[in-house]
């Protein structure tokens, strides 16, 4: 098979399989309550200083609407709080519970295994060629979120 088809076929699969093992690994017992979305939502959130609904929005690519459905319910399940700034009492910042960071950090060593996964055996070159492939696959698909 030349390297087109084979890119391809892995591109492919690869997809899909992150996402059914990611899901997979991070949805355990003690995270059966929220889901892959939801987890994405509580890395978007991250846990340095709070953030505006249209911040976490944004990162996301989604609307503040669709946003407030998903961020109701992980305040309704304890994974986020939200506050009123000081500043400017109109604006809603969102943050992360106790029980929201060890979400986080849950969801950050599965990536974290992933990546080491990724770049086992692979030498200095390799990595920086895999690097350069990855950011032209990641500039792709933000010209089709356009």
């Amino acid at each position: 098979m030349d390297s087109y088809n084979t890119i391809n076929e892995v591109l492919v699969k690869l997809f899909n399989e992150i996402m059914h093992i990611e899901e997979k690994a991070i949805i355990t017992e003690e995270f059966k309550d929220i889901s892959n979305n939801d987890m994405h939502i509580i890395e978007s959130i991250g846990k340095e200083e709070p953030k505006n609904m249209s911040t976490i929005a944004k990162s996301l690519s989604v609307t503040v609407g669709t946003l407030t459905i998903a961020i109701n319910n992980l305040v309704k399940k304890g994974y986020v709080s939200r506050v009123r700034s000081e500043e400017d009492r109109r604006v809603v910042l969102i943050s992360l519970s106790e029980k929201g960071d060890k979400a986080y950090d849950h969801h950050k060593r599965f990536h974290e295994e992933m990546v080491e996964a990724t770049l086992e055996g692979l030498n200095k070159s390799e990595t920086e060629v895999l690097v350069r492939a990855l950011q032209n696959l990641s500039n792709f698909f933000k010209g089709y979120r356009k």
